[in-house]
């Protein structure tokens, strides 16, 4: 059996096994023995199987939206709420659960975080107003926001630079299709046994997977009694050189919010966000009330969007570790212009024409899973950081995914609902998001 390491007592070094005496020395990558690649695919694939069925407990409302808007005469501006709440409390997560899960275990975090996921999703299925659904929903995605962080962290205790983009895009591809599961089992069960049911049964499913992941996965090469590689990629290398006294406490916090590059980066993938989860938030409600499509319909009609998340990830990440040697920056400008174009089409094409708001839905989610924004955060901040830095990237665009709620249900309820507007707003932001990127040089 695997010798486990499962107290969830302190870490005592950043890159070591807690409690474990000597670990072996680091190793070149190339040099690594079988069992350590063994161990990274076994890391990876559990956690892409866990996280495939994540967002059943963190994103359900957006294609039950209609029905609970319905069913509880709620407006623009409570579901803009609603989201907000659920957003923000994720970003709050993010800001705490990456550095906490490197201090005290991160597997550990990740299967704490899917419990407390499931009962909260449990206690959201009473609720009877727009606050009762909030504030349930706003602390499970506050619980839920330790499934992402910690894990992306054991992501890069196992996976160097020069093979990140292809783990993060494979990874990509999996939280892609959580998105298109979820819309599809949330929506189905919605639909056929109401609202209430999509929040009470499928989630319970995470928390179940969270305890397999627990039991599965090992947080760092050492706690098997395997070497570390050997960072041998500069961009990475310079923040894993940073001494161990500067990283305790909120050395991580101090050294990545002091850092120019990463901070235009995490306000890139707030603005990312603000298109990411606004067409999941919006186009849902744009197709059933402009078009005049049932909610299977538009359940059938915006599940492309996911579908584009699904697919783009691991292309963009083969692309940028093979063919642009681990260069980020051009993957994410390419995505921009291109939603934006889509968003733009989006905002001109009449709603009723089903076939052309397909095709621009589908372009655009494959436009927006193109960005391999999350990778830059881990190889600006290295693997000591990762968790901390993933963490902040995340708060960042969660901060600003749960202002878009506020700010487009704002403007469609106080000045008649002028869609185009809001999807030319995000089109606006991707090219802003195309000017900043240009200047993160990764």
């Amino acid at each position: 059996m695997d010798d486990d390491n499962s107290s969830g007592h302190p870490i005592s070094q950043p890159g070591g096994a807690s409690g474990r005496g000597s670990t072996p020395s680091p190793q070149p990558y190339g040099d690594l023995p079988a069992a350590y690649h063994v161990w990274k695919w076994r890391i990876l694939v559990a956690f892409c199987g866990f996280y495939l069925f994540v967002y059943l407990g963190r994103f359900a409302f957006w294609p039950l939206a209609p029905l609970v808007k319905e069913d509880l005469s709620l407006s623009h501006i409570e579901i803009g709420i609603i989201n907000a709440l659920l957003l923000w409390g994720f970003g709050l997560g993010d800001l705490v659960h990456g550095r906490l899960a490197e201090s005290y275990g991160l597997r550990l975090w990740v299967a704490v975080g899917a419990v407390l996921t499931s009962l909260l999703n449990v206690v959201t299925s009473f609720g009877t107003s727009a606050m009762s659904i909030a504030i349930p929903l706003g602390i499970a995605g506050f619980v839920n926001a330790a499934c992402w962080s910690p894990a992306i962290s054991m992501i890069s205790q196992w996976w160097p630079r020069r093979d990140r983009g292809m783990a993060m895009g494979i990874l990509g591809t999996f939280t892609g299709g959580a998105m298109l599961l979820m819309w599809w089992v949330s929506g189905t069960v919605g639909a056929e046994f109401g609202w209430r049911a999509a929040f009470r049964y499928p989630p319970l499913i995470i928390g179940v997977l969270g305890v397999a992941f627990y039991f599965l996965t090992r947080d760092r090469p050492g706690d098997v009694g395997l070497p570390e590689y050997v960072e041998d990629d500069e961009v990475s290398a310079i923040p894993e050189a940073v001494a161990p006294e500067r990283l305790r406490g909120f050395g991580p916090y101090r050294e990545l919010l002091s850092n120019p590059r990463f901070q235009l980066a995490s306000h890139v993938k707030g603005l990312e966000n603000v298109v990411r989860y606004g067409l999941t938030t919006w186009v849902p409600i744009y197709y059933f009330e402009q078009g005049g499509l049932s909610i299977e319909s538009t359940l059938m009609l915006t599940i492309l969007l996911p579908v584009g998340y699904l697919v783009a990830p691991p292309i963009s990440g083969l692309i940028s570790d093979r063919l642009l040697h681990s260069a980020r920056r051009p993957m994410v400008i390419v995505s921009c212009l291109i939603s934006a174009a889509a968003l733009v089409g989006i905002a001109l094409a009449p709603p009723v024409n089903i076939a052309l708001g397909a095709v621009l839905l589908l372009i655009g989610g494959i436009s927006m899973g193109l960005s391999p924004i999350s990778t830059v955060a881990i190889d600006i901040a290295g693997r000591r950081m990762s968790g901390t830095s993933a963490g902040l990237l995340d708060a960042h665009g969660y901060a600003y995914a749960g202002l878009q709620a506020i700010v487009f249900s704002v403007v469609l309820d106080m000045t008649g609902s002028p869609w185009p507007v809001v999807f030319l707003t995000m089109a606006a932001t991707r090219l802003i998001c195309a000017g900043m990127i240009s200047r993160v040089r990764v």
